[in-house]
């Protein structure tokens, strides 16, 4: 019997934004990545896009920057009443995008949605409003992958929308398959909504190791550190959740001056009042403590004044220990990249460590909300014994290949996938 070969389907990514390094952009291309592995073609819809323009529908009104949306969103959060022109706003908006997303679909011939967190996290509202409306008119063919519900952020707690976010964030609706990333996330989703969902957790490639070569080599030097200092890494943004107080507490227990604090990124948009405070607080600690955002960016190469530009990765490489003592996380990307880089790393018990990811056994230091001499000790030894250090990382390699890896995100898409085209891609 003759078996027609698969030819793959056209997937329509929709979002506010896919462009830089936030967490939903870098997991819907590793998506895209997969899909396309398995011969599925990608297109993309959103506000604010680096994608291929050949294969791009942009559309300003999708991103949450837009005036106009930033205008709706100063309106109906941190009040329980909103104006007759705001809803006015809102439903004008959807019906705008809506057709928009017809258009988008019918352009690139698409049969199956992913809508990446635009259905449950209300950055925004017209938008969820208009993929809800959509979907419910065609029966659409989606999924809804869901990294952060708005319940879980304190900012969306008060708020004149409740009628809106209980319709579209997320809808239930019979054509759309939920997909959350960690097990918190996927109890929250059926206890309010009544809806089961897939559990897909972020990943990274550990098929394909990191390679080593020598441009990390002078990341030191680079940042005024000599050969011989120690580099515990933060790789986090600036923001009080990343608990960053606590790296600098490690770094003054260790009582080591060779013991560098490097934090890889910038404040962003919460301002830097915090990072000021760490800044004081690691001077009265004599803690060495070193911003170097603007040594770090999405590709190697050399900034306007000819200074070489690092990637993260790199940082990881040439770092010596990560420093991870986040109070919250949704999931905790920079953990599973410690893994797939072999650093050791100090963990904060943050809840979607303790549910998705202490459980598979990963051997890493772990703190309860605060340091204790244990915990010290357990970096001291990981610093300065090289055959343990190596025997954890190699341990916890290998498990993120078997629980965070390619394969993984291969395995659940296909089911996924076919579940709505009733065609297996093997």
């Amino acid at each position: 019997m003759n078996i027609p070969e698969f030819t793959g389907h056209n997937i329509g990514f929709v979002g506010t934004r896919f462009a830089g390094t936030d967490g939903v952009s870098l997991e819907a291309a590793k998506w895209a990545k997969v899909l396309w592995d398995n011969k599925h073609v990608s297109y993309w819809y959103g506000g604010k896009m680096d994608t291929n323009p050949d294969i791009t529908s942009l559309v300003p009104h999708a991103y949450f920057g837009h005036p106009d949306i930033q205008w709706i969103n100063r309106r109906i959060f941190g009040t329980t009443t909103r104006d007759p022109e705001v809803s006015r706003r809102i439903f004008a908006l959807a019906e705008y995008l809506k057709h928009t997303l017809y258009e988008f679909t019918r352009r690139y011939n698409i049969e199956v949605m992913i809508v990446q967190n635009a259905l449950c996290i209300p950055m925004n509202v017209p938008l969820g409003v208009a993929i809800t409306m959509f979907i419910a008119e065609t029966g659409f063919p989606t999924i809804a992958h869901h990294h952060d519900f708005y319940w879980e952020r304190d900012r969306f707690s008060v708020n004149a929308v409740g009628d809106i976010l209980s319709m579209a964030f997320p809808p239930t609706l019979p054509s759309i398959q939920h997909v959350t990333i960690n097990l918190p996330g996927q109890a929250d989703l059926s206890h309010r909504k009544g809806q089961s969902s897939i559990l897909v957790p972020n990943v990274l490639n550990f098929e394909d190791p990191p390679v080593n070569d020598d441009y990390p080599h002078s990341f030191k030097e680079d940042i005024g550190l000599s050969p011989s200092d120690y580099v515990i890494l933060q790789p986090t943004r600036v923001v009080p959740r990343k608990g960053i107080e606590h790296a600098i507490s490690l770094v003054n227990s260790l009582n080591n001056p060779q013991y560098k604090l490097v934090v890889t990124h910038e404040s962003g948009d919460e301002g830097d009042e915090y990072m000021n405070a760490l800044q004081e607080m690691a001077d009265r600690q004599n803690v060495d403590l070193r911003f170097v955002a603007d040594r770090v960016g999405e590709e190697r190469g050399f900034d306007s004044e000819g200074r070489k530009i690092y990637t993260l990765g790199d940082c990881y490489a040439a770092a010596d220990f990560i420093s991870y003592p986040s109070l919250y996380e949704g999931f905790g990307n920079a953990l599973i990249e410690a893994f797939y880089f072999k650093k050791p790393i100090l963990v904060n018990r943050y809840s979607i460590f303790v549910t998705d990811i202490e459980p598979k056994g990963f051997k890493v230091v772990t703190m309860n909300g605060y340091l204790t001499k244990d915990v010290v000790t357990q970096v001291r030894n990981l610093m300065e014994d090289e055959a343990y250090r190596q025997e954890v990382v190699e341990h916890n390699f290998e498990l993120g290949k078997r629980f965070f890896s390619y394969s993984v995100l291969k395995r659940k898409l296909r089911a996924l996938v076919t579940n709505f085209t009733g065609m297996d891609d093997l």
